[in-house]
C-alpha cells in the first residue's frame, strides 16, 4: 500500500474530506512553525543583542504566544477530526468489505476464506485508526512543513540550508529501509492473528461436538502455539519500531548539530548575525520533525496498513452480474431447476438436477451426504451461479431467469431456516417477531411456548449471539416460531430434524404441516424417511459419482 492510496479514497469516502482537512492544517501549521521562529529569534536578538527591555520586545512575545496557541488549536482540531474521520473510514471500509464479501457468496466463504475474513472486518481494520490519526497527518505535514521551512532556511542563510539538504535524504533512506523489514513481519503477524482466530472459530462453533466427546482439552495446544507465535510476530515489530526510533533519531540530532557548529562559527566570526543564526537554529529541528514522526509512526500504522491490502484485494474482485427485473410473486410462481449441476473439487454436486417447485406444495430433497442437496438449495436462492443449467421462475406474466431478477425483492419473498439457525442477539420475543397474539398461536404448534415457561424472562429473556442461553433444540423451535409468523411465501428448511430428538422431529412435522395449510411452498432438504414422507413431492438429488437417493 503506498503512503496514501487512491483506493482508500475510493472506498472510504470519509477520508477524502479529512485529506482535504489535513493538508489545510498541514499548510497552516507551516507558517505557523516559520511565525514561531522568526518571533522567537528576533525577540531573543533583541533582548541579547541590543539589550532592550521588556517593554520593548513585549509585542514580540505576545505575538508569539498568540502563535503558539495557534499552534496548539490546529493540533487539537487535528486530533479531534482525525479520530472521527479514522471511526467514519474504517466503518465505511469494512461496510463495503462485508458487501462485496455478500456479493460473492458462500462459495467464496466455504473456500477457507471466512475465518480470515472475520478477523480481517473486527480486529484486523481497526488497526487502520493509527493510520489516519498519527501517520497521515506527520506525512501530510511532511509535504508541508519541511518543504517551507527548508526554503526559509534557505532565504535566511544558504550555508545552513545546503546543509539540511544534504542530510534529510538520509532519512527517508533509513525510513525505506526498515520500512520493508517491519512491513514482512506486520503481515506475517496479520496472518498468524487469522489462523488463531479462525482456529478460536473453528474451536467454538465444535465445542458442544467436543465436549460430549470429552475432547474440548484437545486444541488448547494448537490455540497456545498460535498464540505464542502472534506475540513473537508483535514483539518483534515492536522492536524494530524502537531501534529505528533510536537511529531516525540520533541521524537527526546530528545533522542539526552540524547547522548548530556551522552557525556557531559564523557567529563567533562575525559572518552572521544573531537573529539569523536563532532563527536558523530554531527551524533546523522543525525541517526534520515531520520525517522523523512519520517514521515513528508508521510502524503504529503498518498493521492497519497489511489490513487495508488484504480488504482492497477482496475489493478488487470482480462483482458478480445481479439482475435488475423485480421479482414475481413467489405465491403464484414455479421455481424450476433445469439441468442445474455446481462444479466441486471432485465433480458437480448436484450434477443435472431438474426440480420443480409449484406454489403451496411441499417439495422435498432427499440424497447421501456430498450429493449436493444444501448446494441445490443455495442455486435456488440465487446464492451460488450454477456452473451449468438456469434457474427460472414462471410465472403467470411470463419465464424469467434468476440471473435477470434483482435478489432483494425476491429474497424479501423467502424465510430461509439453515442446519444450524442463525438467530440475532434480543429480546426472545424481539427475535421471534409477530404481535402476542400471533406469537402465542405459533408457539403453542412449535412447543416454543413450553420453553418460554421455563425461562424465567418469558418472552423478555434476553438471548446472546446464535441464541446463546437456549440449547440447539429450543433454538430449532424459536427459528420454527419465527418461520411460521413470516408472512413469505417461500419457506426453506434445510435438514430442520438435524440435532433433534423424537419430539423435536414431531414439532418439525407439524410446523410443515400448518405451512402447507396456509397455502404457502415449503422446500425441505431431507434426512429422515419421515420428514420426506410429510412431503407432496420427493425429488432425488445425484452427484456425478453417481450416488442417487434411495
Amino acid at each position: 500500500m503506498r503512503p496514501l492510496d487512491p483506493r482508500l479514497l475510493r472506498y472510504a469516502r470519509s477520508a477524502r474530506g479529512y485529506v482535504a482537512l489535513t493538508a489545510g492544517l498541514g499548510v497552516l501549521t507551516a507558517a505557523l512553525v516559520v511565525a514561531q521562529a522568526l518571533l522567537l529569534a528576533r525577540a531573543l536578538g533583541r533582548a541579547v543583542h541590543d539589550g532592550a527591555d521588556l517593554d520593548t520586545i513585549a509585542p514580540l512575545v505576545a505575538g508569539l504566544a498568540a502563535v503558539v496557541a495557534a499552534r496548539v488549536l490546529v493540533t487539537g482540531l487535528q486530533e479531534r477530526y482525525a479520530h472521527r474521520a479514522a471511526s467514519r473510514a474504517v466503518g465505511e471500509l469494512r461496510d463495503a468489505v462485508v458487501e462485496r464479501a455478500v456479493d460473492l457468496g458462500p462459495r467464496h466463504l466455504a473456500a477457507g476464506h471466512g475465518p480470515a475474513l472475520v478477523t480481517l472486518v473486527t480486529r484486523g481494520l481497526d488497526a487502520l485508526e493509527p493510520y489516519f490519526v498519527r501517520y497521515l497527518p506527520q506525512l501530510v505535514l511532511a509535504t508541508t512543513v519541511t518543504p517551507g521551512t527548508l526554503l526559509v532556511v534557505l532565504g535566511l542563510d544558504w550555508i545552513s540550508a545546503a546543509i539540511l539538504v544534504g542530510t534529510i535524504p538520509l532519512v527517508p533512506i533509513f525510513m525505506v529501509l526498515v520500512g520493508r523489514l517491519t512491513q514482512g513481519r506486520s503481515e506475517r503477524g496479520l496472518a498468524t492473528m487469522q489462523r488463531l482466530g479462525a482456529q478460536v472459530l473453528d474451536l467454538l462453533a465444535g465445542l458442544p461436538t467436543l465436549q460430549a466427546l470429552g475432547r474440548e482439552r484437545g486444541p488448547a495446544a494448537r490455540v497456545r502455539a498460535l498464540g505464542d507465535a502472534h506475540r513473537r510476530a508483535t514483539m518483534g515489530t515492536l522492536r524494530i519500531a524502537f531501534l529505528s526510533g533510536m537511529v531516525l533519531e540520533l541521524l537527526t540530532t546530528l545533522s542539526v548539530a552540524l547547522v548548530a557548529v556551522g552557525i556557531g562559527l559564523r557567529l563567533v566570526e562575525g559572518h552572521l548575525d544573531l537573529v539569523t543564526g536563532l532563527a536558523v537554529l530554531v527551524l533546523a529541528p522543525e525541517v526534520f520533525l515531520p520525517l522523523r514522526q512519520v517514521g515513528a509512526q508508521y510502524h503504529a500504522a503498518v498493521d492497519g496498513v497489511a489490513a487495508a491490502e488484504q480488504a482492497f484485494a477482496l475489493l478488487d474482485e470482480p462483482r458478480p452480474a445481479r439482475g435488475s427485473l423485480p421479482a414475481p410473486d413467489l405465491a403464484t410462481a414455479t421455481l424450476r431447476l433445469d439441468a442445474v449441476g455446481v462444479a466441486t473439487a471432485d465433480g458437480l454436486a448436484p450434477a443435472g438436477l431438474d426440480l420443480v417447485v409449484r406454489p403451496g406444495t411441499v417439495v422435498a430433497l432427499t440424497g447421501p451426504s456430498g450429493a449436493g442437496k444444501s448446494t441445490a438449495v443455495d442455486v435456488l436462492l440465487g446464492l451460488v451461479p450454477p456452473d451449468e443449467g438456469r434457474v427460472l421462475l414462471d410465472a403467470p406474466g411470463g419465464v424469467l431467469d434468476l440471473a435477470d431478477i434483482d435478489r432483494d425483492t425476491f429474497w424479501s419473498q423467502v424465510t430461509w431456516l439453515p442446519q444450524r439457525p442463525v438467530l440475532e442477539p434480543g429480546t426472545l420475543a424481539e427475535v421471534v417477531g409477530g404481535d402476542d397474539a400471533s406469537r402465542a398461536r405459533a408457539a403453542a404448534l412449535t412447543g416454543l411456548d413450553a420453553v418460554v415457561a421455563t425461562l424465567p424472562g418469558g418472552w423478555g429473556t434476553t438471548l446472546g449471539r446464535g441464541g446463546v442461553g437456549l440449547s440447539v433444540g429450543q433454538r430449532q423451535r424459536v427459528a420454527l416460531t419465527r418461520a411460521l409468523l413470516s408472512p413469505a411465501p417461500l419457506v426453506v428448511l434445510d435438514e430442520p430434524t438435524a440435532h433433534l430428538d423424537a419430539s423435536g422431529e414431531r414439532v418439525v412435522l407439524d410446523t410443515v404441516r400448518a405451512l402447507r395449510d396456509e397455502g404457502r411452498t415449503v422446500l425441505l432438504v431431507a434426512h429422515r424417511a419421515s420428514l420426506a414422507a410429510c412431503a407432496d413431492v420427493v425429488v432425488p438429488v445425484r452427484s456425478t459419482a453417481g450416488q442417487v437417493a434411495a
